[in-house]
């Protein structure tokens, strides 16, 4: 029985809707299908959704691939989606079409969390996203805006080097995962906040279940009618998380109105306005000058930029630094090699400066790899803006794309028959950039869509992993051996390793600073 609460109507509304739902599906089953990629029989109203289910859907739609081929068409519900899941399909798709998959679908996590898709990293293909992605770039992640924080970087890690040679002092074990994902808020507070992190203004607890939550396939966003009974729980936590990252945003906000402790931080150089200075010098200007509407950049958009600002500077950097230790901890011959670069280009007893990261080749070799086989986020979503023809099939206008960057990444054909194991000499002779030139490796997304971040996220990864490996002799706990290091990821906006990394430090050698 449906509770007393909901109308008759309504019921019998949503009645008609679910008829009408099962009766396209049985439609479609019988049009043609040879313009679309091949993909497996779905389920009424669900589609393939159902074949999802568990904690590894990239990993379920690497096998389906193996079976269906790399351009595969599947149904979401509602929703047309293709997967691409090797190089040659992602080139075809991103480079051959590339404005035609640059938009994003929206979802109901981007809607009740990131303001209606008002920042840049999930608002659509056009005039709006373009405007968003120029203040970011011209203001905070342009290449020398980047490096001129590398002072503030430089400060956080060496407090983090440390607090770290204490618990080795002690002969501790180190809780890595806290450690990092301390500094990289630390750098981000300074950076984008003009602050000192603290419990009042606490964001990392809330992005990391914003990330978990809004990577899940959510019913909603695929049939819409289901939404109303929120079966998964889903809307009540985005509406939840929504009203929480808001009100730590506005206190932000208020604190530099009011000229607080944030407003008109510099960093060492002393002559660096914050982020939040920034955009809110440019609150009620208009977005774009040419622009007939006059769209004004108001308190609204201004949130949902430093939503993404923030969230990508806490997530994606403290995931792939814990992913590269990780294989560090667990391949003692990388690390052997990278201590030896490290002693030989920086030198004993002095601490890595981010002018001495261009000239260690073996470092970048390492980050590749840990990236090849740990992207920031397993799929990259885009939706299609129009009709196109991609290697005789058929993608037709708003379907979802779903670029499977973890399967690209361990594709033999690809990367040889030793594609899992952990390599990083692999890219002495193939030297790929990290911006998605060649489409083996596009761990940032490749094209005007792919991450603006690149530089900011770079720069902090790199200098961890070199300053704490420098720094450091590392081993697992007690009783654990390298075999034993659990490696297994959990899903979601990005993806993270599923367990906390612990390790006990070693200081290698002595400096007066400490």
């Amino acid at each position: 029985m449906f509770p007393a609460t909901i109308p008759l109507l309504t019921v019998l509304l949503l009645a008609l809707t679910l008829i009408i739902t099962v009766l396209m599906f049985l439609t479609r089953k019988h049009q043609d299908r040879s313009l679309l990629p091949p993909g497996p029989p779905g389920f009424p109203v669900l589609g393939n959704l159902p074949m999802l289910r568990g904690n590894f859907p990239h990993r379920t739609l690497q096998v389906m691939a193996q079976r269906y081929g790399p351009i595969m068409f599947l149904r979401f519900g509602q929703v047309p989606v293709v997967v691409v899941s090797n190089a040659e399909a992602a080139e075809m798709t991103l480079k051959s079409h590339g404005s035609t998959f640059a938009s994003r679908r929206k979802f109901q996590s981007s809607e009740y969390i990131s303001y209606g898709s008002k920042g840049m990293v999930f608002s659509e293909y056009g005039a709006y996203w373009r405007n968003m992605r120029r203040v970011c770039m011209s203001h905070l992640l342009s290449a020398s805006k980047v490096s001129s924080f590398a002072g503030v970087r430089e400060g956080v890690v060496e407090a983090a080097v440390k607090s770290i040679k204490r618990a080795a002092d002690g002969g501790e074990v180190v809780n890595v995962t806290e450690v990092v994902s301390h500094l990289v808020e630390d750098n981000m507070y300074k950076i984008v906040l003009g602050r000192s992190r603290d419990e009042e203004v606490n964001l990392n607890a809330l992005l990391h279940e914003v990330f978990y939550v809004s990577g899940a396939f959510n019913l909603a966003d695929y049939v819409p009618w289901l939404g109303f009974f929120d079966i998964q729980g889903l809307t009540r936590r985005f509406k939840k998380l929504g009203k929480a990252v808001d009100q730590v945003l506005e206190k932000i906000i208020e604190e530099h109105h009011k000229g607080g402790s944030g407003s008109g931080a510099t960093h060492a150089s002393g002559n660096h306005r914050d982020f939040v200075d920034i955009l809110l010098s440019l609150m009620y200007q208009p977005i774009d000058p040419r622009d007939e509407q006059n769209q004004v950049l108001d308190r609204t958009n201004i949130k949902a930029i430093l939503l993404d600002t923030i969230a990508g500077s806490l997530e994606t950097s403290t995931s792939i630094i814990i992913w590269a230790l990780s294989e560090l901890l667990k391949h003692p011959r990388v690390m052997r090699k990278l201590q030896d670069e490290l002693t030989n280009v920086v030198g004993l007893n002095k601490l890595v400066q981010e002018t001495h990261l261009a000239n260690l080749t073996y470092l970048d070799m390492v980050i590749k790899e840990t990236l090849r086989l740990h992207p920031a986020g397993a799929l990259f979503p885009r939706e299609t803006n129009k009709d196109a023809m991609v290697n005789g099939y058929h993608i037709r206008n708003k379907t979802m794309v779903l670029i499977n960057l973890w399967a690209i990444g361990r594709d033999p054909k690809a990367w040889s028959d030793n594609a899992e194991e952990y390599y990083p000499e692999r890219f002495i002779t193939n030297d790929y950039d990290y911006r998605g030139y060649n489409f083996m490796f596009i761990p940032f997304g490749s094209g005007s869509r792919g991450c603006p971040g690149i530089h900011l996220g770079l720069a902090m990864v790199k200098l961890v992993v070199a300053q704490l490996a420098h720094c450091f002799n590392w081993e697992l706990p007690p009783n654990m051996t390298p075999d034993e290091l659990d490696m297994t990821e959990k899903f979601g906006l990005s993806l993270p390793k599923a367990e906390d990394l612990l390790a006990v430090p070693t200081y290698r050698f002595l400096l007066k600073s400490t």
